[in-house]
């Protein structure tokens, strides 16, 4: 399964960090194991249904508890039927140099 989340929280981080609920948006994906690729617009996650889903909600969640007033986010899922959907670098990996 893939899934790209971007999160939006309000403010995205505080005066001595501009981006500090963003980045402990981050920190909760790079800690979780998975395959995944920070994007300039959102991040892609590749994972089993369950593993995705969970990471998800910890990632929105991981910006109220880093400081933020609140928080959007905006989420694509794709997954094949039978749970084998295409990964990241089979979707971007002939774009790369």
């Amino acid at each position: 399964m893939l899934a790209e989340i971007q999160v939006s929280p309000r403010p995205g981080g505080n005066a001595e960090n501009p981006y500090a609920h963003i980045e402990a948006a981050i920190a909760v994906i790079e800690n979780a194991g998975l395959v995944y690729e920070v994007g300039a617009m959102g991040t892609t996650i590749e994972g089993t249904p369950e593993q995705v889903w969970t990471l998800l909600r910890a990632v929105h969640e991981a910006t109220l508890k880093a400081g933020a007033a609140g928080v959007t986010s905006h989420i694509k899922v794709g997954q094949g039927a039978d749970d084998d959907g295409p990964s990241i670098i089979d979707l971007v990996g002939k774009f790369r140099a």
